[in-house]
């Protein structure tokens, strides 16, 4: 089916060359660091190294594998034995030296340098089928057994490193492919820092911990966010997590089908602003996940896009006073019908360790 609908942006003379990892494991379901698919009006064919050649062989059921030996020649073969003048090629994810290669290897055709492609590739990864959404939820059932999990690591003493490294070393021995993205576990000050790095400081009592973190399934990522507190709580640590909460609880209400992404974002956002804390809430609601974990369309003041059943987003609405603490709760929904599912499943009450 996704190769059936690039085809249909094809005229008979114009293929796409899709080079990415990403793109590459979306079209085929094959995981190499290598390779590339050439989609023409009628045919499909995954140019493969002899490294990936045999399992590819075996596991590659939609398209053609054939062992690549020289790309650039290979291409070229195939090009002219498809009569093919025009390559539409993925303008989002070449580099400037890589695009002027293959310029130089493939001088007697024309590159289109419009964004079609991108554009098309985009469109669809947008709405994750039911087998995706499956396997998301593979993913994000690791990451919440994670987090129950470290619940019992957590203790005054222990460092954030120490925090991330376990959550990891969690998720990969129960079947994770690796990590979403580096983990993040802030403890403290460091909590007001929404991408801070894990470092060697204690936790100690009456910090907040917050810990951003995801595992891989089959390609497909997840993403949560949970703040804890050490030992006890400030009013105003319990102020900012209860304005957290309620701000997401309240953007999850809205949404549905053909509601509008930066409305979505609005409604945590205004909860947040009214409660004097509105610039201390710097990025956006949240984002995209899928094979890659910022995808589109995105929870932000500027996104547009009505929602579609199949997007499957996160809300991660937060608070980070500098130099005194942070938070931020995350779930990651998809869309339905009606409204949503919520993938995550662990719980966000206030929990003081």
């Amino acid at each position: 089916m996704r190769i059936k609908e690039i085809q249909k942006i094809l005229p008979y003379d114009t293929c796409a060359l899709i080079t990415s990892d990403v793109n590459r494991l979306y079209l085929s379901g094959f995981t190499s660091s290598a390779g590339s698919v050439l989609i023409t009006k009628d045919t499909a064919i995954l140019l493969i190294d002899f490294r990936y050649f045999e399992k590819a062989k075996k596991s590659v059921r939609n398209m053609d594998v054939r062992l690549c030996k020289s790309l650039y020649a290979d291409i070229k073969e195939l090009l002219k034995e498809h009569n093919i003048k025009n390559i539409l090629i993925e303008t989002e994810h070449i580099c400037l030296d890589s695009f002027e290669r293959m310029s130089n290897a493939l001088q007697d055709f024309n590159i289109l340098k419009d964004n079609t492609l991108s554009q098309k590739l985009n469109a669809l990864r947008q709405i994750k089928s039911q087998d995706e959404i499956r396997l998301i939820k593979k993913a994000q059932k690791i990451t919440d057994d994670a987090f129950s999990h470290i619940l019992n690591f957590i203790k005054v003493g222990v460092t954030e490193r120490e925090i991330a490294l376990e959550l990891e070393f969690f998720m990969r021995k129960n079947k994770s492919e690796g990590v979403a993205f580096d983990t993040i576990a802030v403890s403290g000050k460091n909590s007001s820092l929404p991408h801070g790095v894990p470092t060697d400081k204690p936790l100690e009592n009456g910090d907040f911990l917050t810990m951003d973190f995801g595992a891989v399934y089959k390609g497909y990522r997840s993403d949560m966010t949970r703040t804890v507190a050490l030992g006890f709580v400030t009013d105003e640590q319990t102020e900012v997590y209860n304005t957290v909460l309620k701000a997401q609880t309240e953007a999850l209400k809205k949404i549905k089908p053909n509601a509008i992404c930066k409305e979505i974002d609005k409604t945590a956002r205004d909860i947040i602003t009214a409660k004097g804390y509105g610039e201390f809430f710097g990025h956006g609601l949240g984002h995209s996940v899928g094979l890659e974990i910022h995808e589109n369309p995105a929870f932000n003041t500027r996104d547009e896009t009505p929602l579609q059943k199949g997007m499957v987003i996160t809300v991660e609405p937060g608070i980070y006073l500098p130099d005194k603490f942070g938070v931020r709760i995350e779930d990651m929904v998809a869309v339905t019908d009606t409204d949503f599912e919520n993938l995550t499943q662990s719980p966000k009450n206030l929990i003081i360790i």
